[in-house]
């Protein structure tokens, strides 16, 4: 597998929700988005199997394609977190999310129109070190409680995108 690589898409029907404080589904001109509050943080969950073609060695970079509902200015923060399920692994009758990474993205500046942030993970640790073949979940959050949240309006998220770094 060559660096650049797509190994996962996740789209809006993919995630399977935490119990709580979840991104809600919605439409624009029928295009299926999760929207994410301005005033409170709230989660998608994406599950997968890691693709035997990765190769394991410098890590992962995920691309959020996003727009913002009625708005053209401010940033919005989104963190990104790993859970490896693995092969005895993880207990999955809890959470056993990694640290997460974080990036501050700009609104388009045009409404409608849809921006890429992108968070690069390390192999190993960084990505809760998930293994070739192992199964795994992604959270992704918009984190509305920081201070350094300042798009007034929910954040509608389209794709995800997982590349081989």
């Amino acid at each position: 597998m060559a660096s650049g690589d797509t190994l996962v898409v996740f789209t809006a029907q993919n995630n399977v929700p935490p119990s709580s404080n979840y991104a809600t589904l919605d439409t624009r001109n029928l295009h299926l988005v999760l929207d994410f509050d301005a005033g409170t943080d709230e989660s998608a969950v994406f599950k997968n199997v890691m693709p035997r073609h990765y190769a394991g060695t410098t890590g992962v970079t995920v691309y959020i394609h996003w727009s913002a509902s009625g708005v053209t200015t401010g940033n919005c923060i989104w963190d990104v977190a790993w859970e490896r399920i693995g092969d005895g692994q993880q207990d999955t009758d809890s959470d056993g999310f990694a640290a997460v990474n974080s990036v501050t993205d700009a609104a388009p500046g045009t409404d409608g129109h849809v921006t890429i942030a992108n968070v690069t993970f390390t192999d190993g640790a960084d990505m809760d070190s998930v293994g070739v073949g192992e199964s795994f979940r992604l959270k992704i959050t918009r984190d509305a409680d920081n201070a350094s949240d300042t798009m007034a309006a929910d954040a509608e998220l389209h794709a995800v995108e997982i590349k081989e770094t």
